[in-house]
């Protein structure tokens, strides 16, 4: 007779040789957004697709059903937290989604991500949405088809978000986002009727190769292992995880914009502290990645915002700045380098946008998504609502769709529909988790004044990373924070910040 250990090693084996495949998949990914010349896109595609409909296989085969049916009673018997009743729980969530998705669609979507997202990365610069339009469209109906695997939903795109945010439906995603724009907008109006600061002085030339030495000898001290990762240069940046011993991030450079690859930088970073962190028994399963978008997004945001745009970081860094670039900033006093920072303005480009309005552009990805999904908005009319909706919400139009519906990466690479909530999802919940790290550590600021970061790293890790997918989002808020999804602290943050910037 088959044992209980010998059951569980047997799904940890198949679970070990999915989770490779994925990787492999990740790689592929990973080097068509790096260095993978043009003319392989066609191929990468098919190989992507080979590679995911394999795992698919494996994944929701019957015998891993068998195997979690097996192994129920012996989970039960496990305290909910234990690492094997978090295993097992986890991946027949994961399967019981799996099982409904056939491995043949799957193959062609991933076929076809591929081959839009190369089509993207050509059309974006040339601004020829006509290229990617008849792409864009089979992305939209291949996401209303993936969403009618899962019969029963209140809207369309409820499962879609619940594949990156795990119990969230778009009603509770709408109710948080009313509640910020309430709070939001009376403090975008606030700051934007007033001169912006004068952020000219990160907008001189800055070299290439200093700007990437700068940003790694930072990230190195906030704790990012490049024993276990590297930096590459991509259209737009991602992290990406191929095991616990390989955690690679991206990011993109402008010499002539000094924030815009440095704060790309630190908030990959984020993203990879997380995977970096996570226990490294969990390789090989289910586990062994963060537990949803909206959480890991609190990580990056956390480092990229919450860190690297505060103060006491200034104070450390900013003379090491300037020794790197002394024609360019050593006249530039600190207090106008911080604000320039932490310039407010009404802007085209979410991956730059200040702290006050970034969700904004969230918001309004968001709405154009649930409005595709339900078919009252065309693809081929996406471009003028979008201009829309950035003259309606920020009083801004762009010139092109450069800057346009062609600026973010997802629709393009991904299916349509939960791509962009955990972005805010994730800056509220940074702000909860900050708040808890501040009242275990109250020295937290005042380290980071003196370029160290082992306080708040070492308790993200015990409190956040170390567990990886062991509890959903709302499991992990309550744990760290004793409660719920509250925007409480991150609208204190914001006119804490601000108001002391701009004299509110």
């Amino acid at each position: 007779m088959t044992t209980t250990t010998e059951k569980l090693n047997e799904l940890k084996a198949r679970l070990r040789d999915v989770a490779d495949l994925n990787s492999v998949g990740a790689v592929l990914h990973w080097d068509q957004a790096t260095y993978m010349p043009p003319g392989g896109a066609a191929a990468r595609g098919r190989q992507m697709a080979v590679v995911g409909r394999i795992a698919q296989e494996m994944f929701s085969d019957p015998a891993t059903g068998r195997l979690l049916d097996e192994l129920r009673l012996y989970e039960e018997s496990l305290p909910y937290d234990s690492d094997d009743a978090s295993l097992i729980r986890v991946a027949r969530r994961d399967y019981e989604k799996a099982v409904k998705i056939p491995p043949d669609f799957l193959s062609a979507f991933y076929e076809h991500s591929a081959t839009s997202y190369q089509a993207w990365t050509e059309a974006r610069p040339a601004n020829d949405f006509a290229r990617v339009r008849p792409l864009l469209e089979k992305t939209l109906d291949m996401s209303r088809r993936m969403a009618d695997f899962f019969p029963g939903y209140d809207h369309i795109a409820d499962p879609l978000i619940d594949f990156a945010d795990y119990g969230m439906k778009a009603a509770d995603v709408r109710k948080v986002f009313a509640e910020l724009r309430e709070a939001l907008v009376p403090l975008v109006r606030a700051i934007t009727s007033q001169e912006p600061a004068d952020d000219s002085c990160l907008k001189k030339h800055f070299p290439e190769q200093r700007q990437l030495a700068f940003g790694r000898k930072v990230i190195e001290r906030f704790g990012y292992d490049f024993l276990r990762g590297r930096q590459d240069k991509t259209h737009h940046p991602f992290e990406t995880k191929f095991s616990t011993g390989d955690v690679r991030i991206t990011t993109r450079i402008k010499e002539d914009d000094l924030g815009y690859g440095f704060f790309s930088t630190t908030h990959e970073s984020g993203h990879a502290l997380y995977e970096q962190g996570v226990n490294p028994s969990f390789e090989g399963t289910p586990l062994n990645e963060g537990t949803s978008s909206g959480v890991h997004e609190s990580q990056s945001r956390t480092w990229e915002n919450l860190v690297s745009r505060s103060r006491p970081f200034w104070e450390h860094f900013y003379p090491q700045l300037q020794d790197a670039f002394p024609e360019q900033l050593a006249s530039v006093p600190l207090d106008e380098f911080y604000r320039a920072v932490n310039t407010v303005r009404r802007s085209l480009i979410r991956t730059e946008a200040d702290e006050v309005t970034y969700n904004l552009h969230v918001m309004i990805r968001f709405e154009l998504e649930l409005r595709m999904l339900e078919g009252r908005l065309e693809v081929n009319d996406l471009p003028e609502a979008w201009h829309a909706a950035y003259d309606a919400d920020l009083g801004i139009v762009a010139p092109s769709d450069v800057d346009g519906c062609m600026q973010d990466v997802h629709w393009f690479g991904g299916h349509i529909g939960g791509a962009f909530q955990g972005y805010t999802l994730g800056n509220v919940m940074s702000a909860q988790f900050f708040d808890a790290a501040l009242a275990a550590h109250p020295e937290i600021p005042s380290e980071i004044g003196r370029g160290e970061f082992g306080a708040l790293h070492s308790w993200l890790k015990e409190n956040i990373y170390c567990h990886g997918r062991k509890y959903t989002a709302s499991e992990l808020l309550h744990r760290v924070t004793g409660g719920g999804l509250d925007i409480a602290p991150y609208i204190r943050y914001l006119r804490g910040k601000f108001g002391e910037l701009y004299s509110l």
